[in-house]
């Protein structure tokens, strides 16, 4: 029962496990506003609570004389236990929390809320309620069994995994056993070496392992709030080593993580950064430009630096690859539902204050945006069945995380409300305008059907920005498993479309379906914009830049 337990996290951490977006955080303030804005409605409609209170003393009724037929969702993994089916107490307790929870969201559907305040009541119902589900309990018939199959075992390790989670974690159940792994020994383990540093980054280059490589080079850029090592992760997870065995040849960036010291560090900044690497790449591969991959926050940053090389007529960028990313901030889901101006510009200030926006902070109010996933899952089995922290690459590096400079946070905030990418011109970077449809190189987008982070719609509505052709490709996954899709994956599915009509909707229905991992498709198209062969460099670097520390570097260590 154990192993299978900590295959089904794994299972759902695949799915769920959040890349950071450094926007939007949920203040507890918030909250309890919303909270109080739910209580004075039912006092402003006693009719209508009363009218919710009787339909849930029936629907009680019917679950204590046996005739209720309310059901968990399907794909509801917290009561897959038989008991909670078979057992008559277990499915009464479980069908009066089905029904209370049902109940208190048909309250707030019909009342008389605004949509805003109605969507933030569901919000905050959602956590209340599943914190208290039945699965969280003592009383989870998986919890009793492995109580007695233990002897009173389970508990006490349980309430020791709970007293050293509340010394050392913050009180927050732990995704992961972080002693399982070390960045350069078990993970980010393919052969390169840095071969440039300036304050904000490391340039990797990987070791070449084939005879022959396509003459322009590939520059990865990842997001500045995680390590670069989410593309090194595993050897067979690895986008390096998958690239490094098609002959392309493969840097990435390893960013800086930023103090206090560092708090004016902005996206200027970042770009200057970015433009002294692509001059390094261009001068070790002899490559008069390059291609370029940017990911989430990455991917936004890549972008300005497009739209600031368009303004100077520079063609260093051949083509570029975005992965998960939104520049078209036009964002409905959770994760837009508190960012009112107020809220935003405390967070603005929260960070400018301390100097940079810590990435464990942001991770706890990401937790909170999917508790079930990332949150009482752990709950269950850290506390109540006494098992070990799962072991599993994805959920260290998603632990792994870095801080963000204040200069950079609040221009991420300001372009989230003033959303200037959609105008030519409306930002400034490194003193000339961004205008997109000025970016005219080809662009290979990818995005996520259950990205709850960056939407696949706005990841679309993102590629349309653009002045050249673009390849948009949809993966039947969520945000981090967008990017980490090896070939040879049994669920792996992805669609495709010659088209790009404005509606992402219309794209999606006339589709062609695929089985296996996008990066057979993204191979071609790479491939096609990479050059011709020539034979691979014996040694990393050249004298300019000659091979330094061996990679993963010295950056990626920092904490």
């Amino acid at each position: 029962m154990t192993d299978k337990n900590n295959d089904d996290l794994k299972n759902q951490a695949s799915e769920n496990t959040l890349g950071l977006n450094p926007v939007i955080g949920i203040r507890g303030k918030d909250l309890l506003s919303s909270a109080r804005i739910v209580l004075k409605q039912a006092l402003k409609q006693p009719l209508h609570s009363a009218k919710h209170l009787a339909h849930f003393s029936i629907e009680l009724k019917n679950v204590i004389l046996g005739q209720s037929d309310l059901t968990p969702t399907d794909g509801d993994r917290r009561f897959a236990d038989p008991a909670w089916s078979q057992n008559p107490l277990y499915r009464r307790y479980l069908q009066t929390y089905l029904a209370w929870r049902k109940e208190l969201h048909d309250w707030v559907e019909h009342s008389n809320l605004s949509e805003q305040d109605a969507s933030r009541g569901h919000f905050v119902i959602n956590l209340m309620t599943e914190a208290m589900a039945p699965s969280n309990s003592m009383a989870n018939p998986a919890a009793v069994k492995r109580f007695f199959e233990t002897g009173g075992k389970s508990l006490l390790d349980g309430l020791s995994h709970l007293a050293q989670d509340i010394v050392n974690n913050g009180g927050m159940p732990s995704q992961v056993n972080m002693n399982a792994f070390e960045v350069g020994k078990n993970l980010a383990t393919t052969d390169g070496a840095v071969i440039f540093r300036n304050d904000l980054l490391e340039l990797i280059q990987y070791k070449p392992i084939t005879e022959q490589v396509q003459e322009r080079p590939l520059l990865v850029v990842p997001p500045q709030i995680n390590k670069f090592y989410i593309f090194d992760l595993s050897p067979e997870k690895s986008v390096a080593r998958f690239l490094l065995r098609n002959g392309v040849q493969t840097f990435v960036v390893s960013w800086r993580n930023p103090t206090k010291a560092h708090r004016e560090w902005g996206l200027s900044t970042y770009i200057e950064a970015l433009k002294e690497a692509i001059d390094v790449v261009t001068a070790v591969t002899g490559s008069k430009d390059i291609n370029m991959l940017g990911a989430c926050s990455g991917g936004l940053t890549t972008t300005s630096l497009l739209g600031h090389y368009a303004a100077l007529g520079e063609k260093k960028v051949h083509a570029l690859t975005l992965l998960v990313s939104v520049l078209d901030n036009r964002l409905e889901t959770d994760v837009a539902l508190f960012a009112d101006e107020k809220s935003l510009e405390l967070a603005k200030r929260r960070s400018y204050q301390a100097g940079v926006l810590e990435g464990s902070d942001m991770a706890k109010v990401f937790a909170w945006m999917r508790p079930n996933d990332l949150i009482w899952n752990y709950w269950v089995n850290n506390y109540l069945l006494g098992n070990e922290p799962p072991v599993f690459d994805i959920l260290y590096w998603n632990n792994d995380t870095t801080r963000l400079p204040a200069a950079l946070h609040g221009e991420f905030i300001d372009m989230f409300t003033s959303n200037p990418l959609i105008r030519p011109g409306a930002l400034e970077v490194c003193g000339t305008p961004v205008d997109l449809k000025q970016v005219t190189c080809d662009l290979f987008c990818v995005a996520g059907t259950t990205d709850h982070i960056t939407p696949w719609e706005s990841c679309y509505k993102s590629a349309n920005l653009f002045g050249g052709k673009v390849e948009f490709v949809l993966s039947n996954s969520g945000h981090i498993q967008s990017i980490l899709n090896p070939v040879g994956n049994p669920k792996g599915r992805y669609m495709t479309n010659t088209e790009m009509p404005k509606d992402p909707k219309a794209w999606q229905a006339s589709s062609t379906k695929h089985t296996d991992s996008w990066w057979l498709h993204w191979q071609v198209w790479l491939g096609e914009r990479s050059g011709t062969q020539k034979k691979a460099p014996t040694q990393l670097g050249n004298k300019k830049y000659p091979a330094g520390e061996a990679a993963p570097g010295t950056y990626v260590h920092e904490r």
